[in-house]
């Protein structure tokens, strides 16, 4: 009998951003990650997300933290164990397109407060817009020989996503200079043996690791993983049970349970993930307690599977619907959810796009008249603002929205002028370090109120005396 051959899976643990992000609103506090950042460190996972997505701005806006503190803390307690963050490609973090030179500062500071794994996406898959955040990684490894670059294709559904779709980005990924892959699947919508299928085509045509991320929304993650496993995928994304399944991923221990005593056994002490989940339990109970988890988020939602939808496009698309106590159209926005998408060039729905049809969906239903009235992000869409779609957009559409307009068709970000100085000039008062730059450069207001709260701490002004409701500090 021939040799088994080990592989065994690498598993990338979400419990300090992803998890957190998807069931409560990326609430979780530095100081509650810290202390069992030593145990973490011994499990010997492929990496730890602990950065980046919607980490940043909760930060600054909602913990009152800085996240450039953060990142150095987790570094340093993870002394043997990767860090790894998402990014917004040309977004970065934030909600528009960034100049270059942010693009390359923050890459460049991300590395050097401890990041190893940049995991970057578009919400369009427009390989473009996340050329230069892989050209600034990769500058950083020639010269420092630390960062990797991975590329995040965001899954989804449609006649332009076929096979040939995929394999084609995945040699276009390893032409532009990426260290892995990434499928992520951000609405649970990849089934057990489609996994199968796209891991295998992908495998045959690039030799990068690939890794898949996915949301156990609809309840078939698990299994998608089992299957994409055993078709060869190199890392899959768990998280620790306390914070698993629902909108979340599938549990790390189950997981690492799942493959012990195969060729794929990640290897990992069963009675360590135990004491992990026993440290974040507590923490369970109370954000259930004080209502930050909702139930509702921990159960399986098939309609993400039967409308391919994502959960929260759902969630916000009911809330406007309820605003307008119209609450009995739902069934025809869900119709013409694919309809808006096929206008607007079949993009992903992650976010932004997401977010961008559900609206416009919802005006078209109301108002009785398709496109009488249009947003002005999906003017923005159908200008190449957002950059390009996978297929053509509607030229009727087009004419109505945006009729003689001049339309866009290079990479966005080449009409946006270097920015650094300028945004230094407008926050010097406030600057302490270099990285306080790129938080005004992602979220100006918010940022600036972080940065008052932080010189009112730090000069030890009586809080009780301070006007918070409009954020007015006397120092």
């Amino acid at each position: 009998m021939s040799e088994i051959v080990k592989k065994p899976i690498g598993i990338t643990e979400t419990i300090l951003r992803d998890a957190h992000q998807s069931l409560i609103a990326t609430r979780m506090p530095t100081d509650l990650m810290l202390p069992i950042l030593d145990k973490m460190d011994k499990v010997g996972y492929h990496s730890v997300e602990c950065w980046g997505g919607a980490t940043f701005d909760a930060s600054l806006r909602f913990l009152k933290e800085d996240p450039w503190d953060r990142l150095r803390k987790i570094r340093d307690g993870l002394k043997n164990t990767k860090t790894q963050m998402l990014f917004r490609g040309q977004n970065i973090l934030g909600y528009r397109p960034y100049a270059d030179d942010v693009v390359h500062n923050f890459v460049q500071k991300s590395v050097a407060n401890g990041i190893d794994i940049i995991r970057i996406f578009d919400c369009l898959n427009d390989l473009r817009n996340l050329q230069a955040a892989v050209d600034a990684t990769n500058n950083i490894k020639k010269t420092e020989g630390r960062g990797h670059a991975q590329i995040a294709l965001s899954y989804t559904l449609g006649d332009a996503y076929t096979l040939d779709y995929w394999t084609k980005m995945a040699k276009q990924i390893e032409e532009m200079g990426a260290d892995s892959i990434c499928i992520k699947d951000m609405a649970g919508l990849l089934v057990p043996y489609k996994a199968t299928e796209l891991i295998s085509a992908m495998k045959s045509v690039t030799k990068l690791p690939i890794q898949l991320h996915t949301h156990y929304t609809s309840g078939v993650a698990s299994m998608t993983y089992l299957k994409a496993v055993e078709a060869g995928v190199d890392v899959i994304d768990c998280a620790m049970s306390p914070f698993a399944l629902g909108t979340s991923q599938p549990a790390t221990e189950v997981m690492a349970e799942t493959f012990k005593g195969t060729p794929y056994d990640p290897g990992f002490d069963q009675n360590l993930l135990a004491e992990i989940a026993d440290y974040f339990r507590p923490y369970r109970d109370e954000c259930l307690a004080n209502g930050l988890l909702n139930p509702k988020v921990m159960g399986v939602d098939i309609k993400t599977l039967l409308y391919q939808v994502p959960g929260g496009m759902l969630s916000n698309m009911v809330s406007q619907l309820k605003e307008q106590n119209a609450e009995d159209r739902y069934y025809d926005v869900l119709k013409e959810i694919p309809e808006v998408r096929k206008d607007l060039g079949e993009p992903p729905l992650v976010t932004p796009s997401s977010q961008i049809v559900g609206t416009q969906a919802v005006f078209n239903v109301l108002m009785g008249e398709r496109y009488k009235m249009a947003t002005k992000e999906t003017k923005a869409v159908l200008r190449g603002e957002y950059g390009q779609t996978v297929k053509p957009m509607s030229q009727e559409v087009i004419d109505k929205v945006i009729p003689g307009e001049k339309r866009i068709t290079c990479r966005p970000a080449d009409l946006i002028e270097n920015e650094m100085d300028k945004l230094e000039a407008e926050m010097k008062e406030w600057k302490q370090q270099d990285e306080d730059i790129l938080s005004y450069a992602l979220f100006p207001q918010v940022a600036t109120d972080f940065f008052k709260y932080r010189q009112a701490q730090q000069e030890k002004v009586d809080m009780t005396q301070a006007d918070t409701a409009n954020n007015a500090y006397p120092v």
